[in-house]
């Protein structure tokens, strides 16, 4: 069963033992598209391809980035995986709640679910990217898990929603704004309210870090986002004008 259009993200992956596992369990689940970001490890490493079996041409297709960003771009529904707790205000969902959310979209929707670095993670700007973010709930006493073994819980979980007889109705009007337009925006507004002095220096990140939670939280669509833009083109000409007469 093919996973929509469902990629699969990688932040700087170190082991090719992991990788190729990550891409045998990309073809278990049907998943036919697996993104590096800044790997640390050759997709092609003969560990890597000994792991992934008939994965192998996910590893010799993998799209490579040099950022999170760039690997996302072109998928409105994303989903970041975090193993810590010390995330601020980031919320944080339940696995099956975050994945049913995916389902409530049409098929063709590309959607990224984004896993970090083996050994730390991802950062909380990076986790900020996402639409939701998940933490896989194991004990208590070693909550650290192997990174292929997140990814396999992860997509067994998307897979039992898909499967599910209980499919909540699609709504594609409801498709969020790309992430590379709602962080222009974010950065294009980021500037005028320094201008302003809305914003200071010192907390300016914090408080759009918040801003970017809430358009996230509100599912903010292209439309909308171009509508403030254009909002924001229009304040930034009254002061210059004003300033020179």
């Amino acid at each position: 069963m093919k996973q929509g259009l469902t990629k699969i993200v990688l932040v700087e992956p170190i082991g090719p033992i992991n990788l190729g596992s990550i891409a045998r369990l990309c073809e278990n689940f049907g998943i036919n598209e697996l993104r590096l970001v800044s790997p640390r490890c050759d997709p092609n490493n003969p560990e890597a391809r000994k792991m992934a079996l008939k994965g192998k041409y996910l590893l010799e297709n993998a799209k490579i980035y040099t950022s999170l960003l760039d690997a996302i771009a072109d998928c409105p529904l994303v989903i970041a995986t975090c193993g810590r707790i010390d995330h601020g205000d980031i919320p944080l969902h339940k696995a099956e709640e975050a994945l049913g959310w995916i389902n409530s979209h049409p098929k063709s929707t590309p959607t990224a679910i984004i896993f970090g670095r083996e050994d730390r993670g991802l950062t909380n700007q990076e986790l900020l990217l996402a639409n939701k973010v998940i933490s896989v709930e194991t004990g208590s006493s070693y909550p650290s898990l192997n990174l292929s073994h997140a990814v396999a819980i992860v997509l067994y979980e998307l897979l039992k929603v898909n499967c599910s007889k209980k499919k909540p109705e699609e709504t594609e009007q409801l498709i969020p704004a790309l992430p590379k337009e709602l962080d222009n925006f974010l950065e294009d507004s980021k500037k005028l309210l320094l201008e302003i002095g809305f914003l200071l220096n010192h907390t300016s990140q914090s408080r759009m870090n918040k801003l970017r939670s809430f358009l996230h939280r509100a599912e903010i669509r292209s439309q909308e986002v171009s509508l403030m833009r254009g909002i924001l083109r229009q304040v930034r000409w009254a002061i210059h004008h004003n300033k020179k007469n």
